[in-house]
């Protein structure tokens, strides 16, 4: 890793069929206001780490790597507003299980490297608009499903010209012996 400090932040990364129906989202906010989240940049924090010195960063991947968590499907059903900080997203109606189980074991994992755990409940969803005009929620006609293989350590690089995030590491999640994925998302 570099010898310098660095932003960091764990995040499911989307492949492309999903960024791609996430970024059509985006067509369906207000258009000219705000400040739009690039299409490469569209993701989902899992845990925000900050500005990470060199030295602690071998402990981070040491503790991602250490998760056991599985593969699933996340199910983004509609848009919605958070009034404070200003945010357009999409995110599911029900949590999955191992969303939350993988939430919570990387909180578990990188308290070893003098990370605290988040005290908030974690609300899953993809910022799509910064400094939005207020609106209500939307409900999607036809739901994205996300076939969720991995979670990745992005590093932050914000200013100049887009994208702003780098996925610097990868780790699969187990897709166990009773569920595999196909063409259209994970099956039973």
């Amino acid at each position: 890793m570099s010898s310098k400090h660095r932003r960091l932040f764990f995040a499911l990364w989307p492949d492309e069929k999903t960024r791609r129906e996430l970024a059509v989202l985006q067509t369906l906010l207000p258009q000219g206001q705000g400040r739009w989240v690039h299409g490469a940049d569209l993701h989902l924090t899992l845990q925000f780490l900050g500005q990470v010195a060199p030295d602690r960063q071998a402990c981070i991947s040491r503790a991602a790597a250490d998760v056991e968590g599985q593969a699933f499907e996340l199910c983004i059903t509609h848009l919605d507003f958070w009034s404070r900080p200003r945010v357009a997203w999409a995110g599911p109606d029900q949590v999955p299980e191992a969303l939350s189980r993988l939430v919570a074991d990387l909180g578990g994992h990188l308290e070893s490297c003098g990370f605290p755990r988040e005290s908030r409940t974690y609300r899953p969803h993809v910022t799509l608009l910064r400094k939005a005009p207020p609106s209500g929620v939307i409900a999607l006609e036809k739901p994205i499903t996300w076939p969720v293989e991995d979670f990745v350590l992005v590093e932050s690089r914000p200013g100049g010209e887009p994208p702003w995030y780098r996925v610097v590491e990868r780790w699969p999640l187990d897709a166990g012996p009773e569920m595999t994925f196909s063409g259209q998302g994970l099956t039973s």
